[in-house]
């Protein structure tokens, strides 16, 4: 661990003797509220938006440019000083609201998580999606086999629907 800063999110120390320990404590403040239940805005954009409101975040995307450039996967704040940068650990989670879902940082990259707006995602692709509607049982008796034949096909395109068979 560092004598200047806390090792999981990097909050910085106050030290004795320290000159305007207002600045270091404001410091750590700001980035608590980036990092305490965070929500970015979008994970997808490579180029800081023009007018961006102070509290806002982005998760960076690959390609940056401009104030952005070299910054792909942090954390960006629009805070009233400009832009703050906060780099990722494995684990951190946060709500991008373009996406109505939630991304985990793998220690690499950001990762879309499985539970989603949508459905349910096991590598990528969605295994449960939204409720059909009911299906009903076979009526009668007279016509069994096309009854039946017509069930098996609302089964079977149910399960397609919601990624279970192919």
């Amino acid at each position: 661990m560092s004598d200047e800063a806390s090792p999981r999110l990097a909050l910085p120390f106050l030290v004795p003797g320290q000159a305007q320990k207002e600045m270091v404590h404001n410091e750590a403040l700001q980035r608590i509220d980036a990092l305490a239940q965070p929500v970015a805005q979008s994970a997808d954009l490579a180029v800081p938006p023009t007018v961006p409101t102070p509290g806002d975040c982005w998760i960076v995307a690959g390609g940056a440019t401009g104030a952005w450039a070299g910054h792909a996967g942090d954390i960006a704040q629009w805070t009233a000083g400009g832009w703050r940068f906060l780099q990722p650990g494995e684990g951190w989670r946060c709500h991008v609201s373009d996406r109505s879902a939630a991304m985990r940082h793998d220690g690499t990259t950001w990762v879309n998580e499985t539970v989603r707006s949508d459905g349910i995602y096991v590598d990528g692709d969605k295994v449960v999606g939204s409720r059909m509607a009911d299906i009903d049982p076979p009526v009668g008796g007279t016509v069994v086999d096309n009854e039946g034949r017509a069930v098996i096909n609302e089964l079977l395109t149910a399960l397609r629907t919601h990624g279970l068979i192919g």
